[in-house]
């Protein structure tokens, strides 16, 4: 019993963890809509993480936490940089440029991208005359499929909403030209997928600093605190004329989306994808990402009101059928892997 909550723990926290982001996504996107710079949730949200984190880390792990060396800070800056600085700015230019749906659409491309990005460097290997290869091989190509379906097919509605509030955003955006509109679909579509880029390195690079550093929420809470000064910096470089109201929220909606998305989004889901990284790999962990863009469309449905396509149910589908062939293959090759080392460290037992 104990090993079966041992092995379904990380599977349980990173449903919970997309959840969390998830929700997120859906709170910044109606944040962003109401005209606050992109630069200052970032900014606020890694702000808000540095300092919800700092006494827990401080408390949770004194005890056991090893001192800081020069490489491992230049290691932790480095992932600040690419996985929350860059990551989240790109990712937030492009969800302002289309819809927290099709911006999540994009991030079903993770795990492909962090097992293509981890083959060079040796974090995974794949044989296509094994099955666990094939499967790996098949669930990748599947998710592709699954995102491919989600962003390009969109099919027919499968619900009747058409209230009056949807009739009128429909004849805006036919009043809305529709050159401009291919063009701002088409540049949030590169923020997005470099973005999405982006967060897969960090995986990558999170794998080395849990082997040196396994603080997850120290580690955490460094990289925030980088993450602040960071977005500081690139709100200077980006903005020429810097307006002090710019930096002030205003409403309800954007104080409690900023708070949410740096104390979970940016806290506690970091910790949680830190500890799946030590435990089961790069691999494992953004094999979940897919699951942010089922809650979101959930979201949208049932929260939001919006309508729902059989382009989104079959991607879905897709991605779910892929994320689970993937993680057989995967959880395969790792048994494999065991059954093998268990021999041979048996026969060296016995040498006297």
């Amino acid at each position: 019993m104990v090993n079966c909550y041992g092995q379904w723990k990380p599977v349980v926290a990173m449903i919970g963890i997309n959840l969390a982001l998830a929700i997120v996504n859906v709170l910044l996107k109606l944040t962003l809509d109401k005209g606050v710079h992109n630069l200052v949730v970032v900014t606020y949200r890694q702000l808000i993480s540095c300092v919800f984190l700092t006494p827990i880390a401080f408390f949770w792990e004194r005890k056991s936490r090893t001192e800081l060396t020069a490489p491992l800070i230049c290691h932790l800056f480095f992932s600040a940089l690419i996985g929350l600085t860059f990551a989240q700015y790109l990712f937030l230019l492009g969800l302002q440029y289309t819809s927290a749906t099709y911006s999540c659409a994009f991030i079903n491309m993770v795990p492909v991208n962090t097992y293509l990005l981890a083959l060079p460097f040796g974090l995974e290997k794949v044989s296509i005359r094994s099955k666990e290869g094939r499967a790996k091989i098949l669930g990748a190509l599947i998710c592709i499929g699954g995102a491919l379906s989600l962003t390009l097919y969109k099919g027919m509605p499968l619900t009747n909403q058409h209230s009056h509030a949807t009739a009128e955003i429909e004849n805006h955006d036919y009043i809305m030209s529709a050159e401009k509109k291919r063009e701002r679909w088409a540049l949030g579509s590169v923020f997005l997928a470099a973005g999405c880029m982006l967060w897969a390195s960090w995986f990558l690079i999170q794998a080395k600093i849990g082997k040196s550093y396994p603080f997850q929420y120290s580690s955490t809470a460094i990289l925030s605190f980088f993450g602040v000064i960071q977005s500081a910096i690139l709100t200077l470089l980006t903005e020429r004329s810097i307006n002090m109201s710019m930096w002030v929220l205003k409403g309800k909606l954007e104080i409690l989306s900023v708070t949410y998305a740096g104390a979970v989004g940016s806290g506690l889901t970091y910790v949680g994808m830190s500890w799946c990284v030590k435990q089961k790999g790069p691999l494992f962990t953004s094999a979940f990402t897919p699951l942010i863009q089922i809650f979101v469309v959930m979201f949208d449905f049932s929260t939001l009101h919006e309508q729902t396509y059989v382009g989104s149910v079959v991607g879905s589908v897709l991605v779910v059928v892929g994320m689970y062939v993937l993680l057989w293959g995967k959880s395969n090759d790792a048994k494999e892997i065991v059954v093998k080392q268990t021999p041979a460290a048996e026969e060296g037992a016995d040498v006297p």
